[in-house]
């Protein structure tokens, strides 16, 4: 597989992990900052959360990680979370604000 279709399944791993409390996904509501792979196949993703007072902030980014570590050629994944920059609602896709009725 190569780098672009990894990186692709990833983004679809991210895609089934959403926020309890908001009925958008953590991919869609831009709480994903940045996806990186190397040679080997281990993955670091940067991961913010929408306050650091977040009842799932202990949840969110593990679950996460066990999805992405659920694709076969993934190696390992390391989740770092992020402050900087703060989130806000701009980091949102279009589709999520259309399904949060932003529009």
């Amino acid at each position: 597989m190569d780098h672009q279709n990894l990186i692709s399944d990833i983004k679809f791993a991210l895609c089934s992990v959403y926020d309890p409390e908001i009925p958008v996904n953590i991919y869609d509501l831009g709480l994903i900052y940045d996806i990186r792979v190397d040679a080997e196949k281990n993955v670091e993703i940067d991961i913010t959360l929408t306050s650091p007072a977040c009842p799932v902030a202990g949840i969110l980014p593990i679950e996460a990680q066990n999805r992405v570590a659920e694709i076969e050629e993934v190696k390992s994944v390391k989740m770092n979370i992020v402050w900087d920059p703060p989130w806000t609602m701009n980091r949102m896709s279009e589709i999520a604000k259309l399904e949060l009725g932003f529009f």
